[in-house]
């Protein structure tokens, strides 16, 4: 077995011996606990709020978040960041729209009408096409993530605004007679009364959850999150690696984008405006490092429909869409304090290897667990 893969069978806890603490169970549940408490204020506060109506709707916005959230795990997996994933989802949305009114070929006299998958396929691949800029920037180039995600960011939003003219397309629906209807139904249509959105969430959390959980891309993933080095000296292909979290999250940008332009039946160079800080807040949330190495699906999902419900709630208050940025960034930072919180508590407890004390307390540093903090989903 390789080091890697042992690595990460033992980077789970063991739980044996330890008593019960009400402390450590806030802080491992605190999305859950969160998310429960959400609901039962809003719901005394509005009894609109758990309406089947509201509760689908919300679910509906809920699938955005969560999808670019997936996303930007990856990303905080590998240890990056991904600034350009709001631009990304943008961008995606007006070439669909663009493409969904016409594709004018003068030279030949005609105008082309895509069909709707064709359009769906073609802003996906533009948004590989960011992630993979990104990448190649950040690991061959050796760019922060920070600082390449952020320029990439306004140059998705600049070609947007300049194919728009700072305009929206609108009526995304398309004509019987053209060929190119349906692209509404990411939006509207309900698979067994679940909005269609939802069911691409679940679709792409499945997938995500075999991958990080049930593959060598998973492990490779954990592994060069936790300790970069580490890593690439027992075999792992860190920077194909690094590549491909970029390249994946911009194509959860594309589909998101392309579920908001749906619901929305139009696509505006505007779209997706801090959707990057949601997607983090959604991820830190569910209890991801943002240093890198842990985290998982399940948290990040939580993470979302926390972020979710807490926005909807406070639209059904009246609370102003003003003081929901204020909040986003408050919970923002309240997660990364209870992060710190539970890490340090983390490294507190003995190793897991039949509760010895840790390197530091055996008096001798040992080679860090490149899997180390590797939760299942």
């Amino acid at each position: 077995m390789s080091d890697v893969s042992q690595a990460s069978k033992q980077s789970s806890p063991n739980a044996g011996g330890e008593g019960f603490d009400v402390a450590k169970l806030l802080l491992e549940g605190r999305a859950f606990f969160a998310l429960i408490v959400i609901i039962v204020v809003f719901s005394i506060l509005s009894p609109y709020y758990l309406s089947v109506a509201n509760f689908l709707t919300m679910a509906s916005h809920v699938a955005i978040f969560g999808i670019l959230a997936i996303g930007m795990l990856l990303v905080i997996l590998n240890g990056g960041i991904d600034l350009s994933v709001g631009s990304t989802l943008g961008l995606a949305g007006v070439v669909a729209g663009f493409l969904m009114q016409g594709v004018t070929l003068t030279w030949l006299g005609v105008v082309l009408y895509p069909p709707v998958w064709v359009v769906a396929v073609l802003a996906c691949m533009l948004g590989a096409a960011v992630g993979l800029i990104n990448g190649v920037l950040i690991a061959r180039f050796k760019v922060p993530a920070f600082v390449a995600t952020l320029g990439v960011m306004y140059m998705a939003r600049g070609l947007a605004l300049l194919m728009t003219s700072g305009l929206t397309y609108n009526n995304l629906g398309g004509k019987p007679e053209l060929g190119n209807t349906g692209f509404d139904a990411l939006g509207f249509n309900r698979l067994f009364g679940v909005p269609t959105g939802v069911v691409v969430l679940a679709v792409i959390a499945l997938i995500g959850s075999i991958v990080l959980n049930r593959t060598a891309f998973g492990r490779w993933l954990y592994a060069s999150g936790g300790n970069e080095r580490a890593a690439e000296l027992s075999g792992v292909p860190v920077k194909t690696v690094q590549i491909s979290v970029y390249v994946l999250s911009g194509i959860c940008a594309a589909i998101a984008g392309l579920i908001l332009s749906s619901q929305l039946t139009s696509a505006g160079p505007t779209a997706g405006t801090t959707y990057e800080l949601t997607a983090i807040a959604a991820v830190v949330i569910g209890g991801a490092a943002l240093t890198g190495g842990r985290g998982n699906i399940r948290g990040t999902l939580l993470g979302a429909f926390v972020i979710g419900f807490l926005s909807d709630g406070l639209v059904i208050i009246g609370i102003s869409s003003y003081w929901q940025t204020v909040f986003t960034g408050a919970v923002i930072v309240l997660a990364v304090l209870l992060n710190a919180v539970q890490y340090r508590r983390r490294s507190k407890l003995p190793a897991s290897t039949g509760g010895q004390p840790t390197s530091q307390k055996r008096g001798k540093a040992e080679p860090a667990n490149p899997a180390q903090g590797k939760t299942a989903s």
